[in-house]
């Protein structure tokens, strides 16, 4: 699976939508029980839903900040490694900072939308200079009602897979 591909074709086809949800559901089984839901952009970027089910709850029944964090991070990630190569790059999340705005009692969907040439700019650019690059991407997260309820910044180490030095 390409997921660069695979977001493509899930911007206009709702099977291959049902079908990626599925396989990510399957790839990162840390996020399966919260139930995202994740569509991406007709121009580009990722939208990332959060439903307001029992699981994501917090103690005053609103959707946990940690849920709202996740959601971002996972909305970033994919719209990061939507311009990138997957076989070719690999991104480990370097930070995560969350400015929360309002409580969230309904279902909230988070949004990250980065440019492509922001991408080819501030990643590919210098990654042909140094081994690695840190790029930072902010995600939106709103309610149905329209409410901003947080705000994600999430910065992402990038690097070839070729510079890529662990023991296994």
């Amino acid at each position: 699976m390409h997921l660069p591909t695979l977001l493509t074709k899930a911007r206009t086809s709702s099977f291959t939508r049902w079908w990626m949800n599925r396989a990510l559901a399957w790839m990162i089984p840390f996020n399966r029980p919260h139930g995202f839901r994740v569509t991406p952009l007709i121009g580009g970027g990722i939208e990332v839903r959060i439903p307001n089910w029992r699981i994501n709850r917090n103690h005053i029944n609103g959707i946990h900040a940690c849920a709202i964090a996740t959601a971002s991070e996972m909305c970033s990630g994919l719209s990061v490694m939507e311009q990138l190569d997957p076989k070719k790059y690999r991104i480990i999340m370097r930070s995560l900072h969350m400015a929360y705005h309002y409580q969230a009692k309904q279902p909230a969907t988070a949004k990250c939308v980065p440019a492509a040439s922001e991408i080819a700019e501030k990643v590919m650019g210098p990654l042909k200079d140094r081994d690695n690059v840190d790029y930072t991407s902010t995600v939106e997260v709103h309610d149905q009602s329209g409410n901003h309820l947080a705000t994600g910044t999430v910065t992402w180490q990038v690097k070839e897979w070729a510079k890529v030095r662990t023991k296994v």
